[in-house]
């Protein structure tokens, strides 16, 4: 495959392009900036930094990916960001390195999109298969699993962790940990039971869904507080698959407190 740049375009020396990279008009390539076989850059971009781009990840006018990140502690210290294989990365989209303060790099996985205006914060570690919706915001620090999706104008505060195919609503201000499953809603956001339309999409099985329904009741319903709800769950709902993945996510180390129901 031909790798195509286009006459307007900045490719610095030292960048590197895997086979079949199109770089189109006016876009601006770093010289420690590898992509991937495939990368497509419409035009207009700006890759700067030490930035991989895995490939046939697409990235639309105007996006600023690499840039150093915006936290007023970061002193010029060499950090990464490393997007993952076959994302969508629309106009606008702002996406930072790591810091000091952290493990010196932000992750994103593969087969992610990031619509308009959506912000990747420093140091973030990202699944698979997410969804950002316009204007979303995700603040430093932030762990998000697979197959989560974030609504429109959403907010998410820094040290937050979001669990796998949870769903966040638009324009919700979320500043506490979402269980995997969950459905975040409100500013501020609480948690609004679980994430049945995508536990469907994701093809679990309607005996697991119901046992997740239970377990949530359990540990949000009752006089205990969630970590005795969560350590007093029947035995045999905590075999569950689901229910496991949600008690292990409450039990394991976190920055945040829980986003629980009002």
């Amino acid at each position: 495959m031909t790798t195509a740049i286009h006459p307007t375009a900045i490719v610095e020396d030292g960048a590197i392009l895997g086979d079949g990279v199109e770089i189109g008009p006016f876009c601006h390539v770093g010289p420690r900036v590898r992509l991937g076989e495939g990368v497509r850059l419409i035009s207009h971009v700006v890759v700067a930094g030490i930035t991989t781009v895995s490939a046939r990840t697409r990235i639309f006018p105007f996006a600023s990916i690499g840039h150093e990140p915006q936290d007023l502690k970061y002193k010029g210290e060499e950090s990464t960001l490393e997007i993952g294989e076959n994302c969508t990365i629309r106009e606008h989209v702002t996406m930072n390195p790591g810091t000091a303060g952290d493990n010196n790099r932000t992750v994103i996985g593969n087969n992610c999109v990031f619509l308009a205006g959506a912000h990747v914060a420093h140091d973030c570690v990202l699944g698979n298969n997410i969804i950002f919706s316009n204007s979303v915001m995700v603040a430093g620090h932030c762990k998000i699993a697979d197959n989560v999706i974030l609504g429109g104008g959403a907010g998410v505060h820094q040290f937050c962790r979001i669990g796998k195919n949870a769903f966040i609503g638009g324009m919700a201000g979320l500043e506490n940990d979402v269980i995997p499953y969950g459905i975040a809603l409100g500013n501020r956001a609480y948690l609004g039971g679980l994430n049945i339309v995508g536990m469907k999409r994701a093809g679990i099985s309607r005996e697991s869904i119901h046992n997740a329904r239970n377990a949530f009741k359990h540990i949000f319903s009752g006089e205990q507080t969630v970590q005795e709800a969560a350590n007093s769950i029947d035995a045999e709902l905590a075999k569950d698959p689901v229910v496991t993945e949600i008690l292990d996510f409450l039990r394991s180390d976190q920055e945040r407190a829980l986003c629980t129901p009002r």
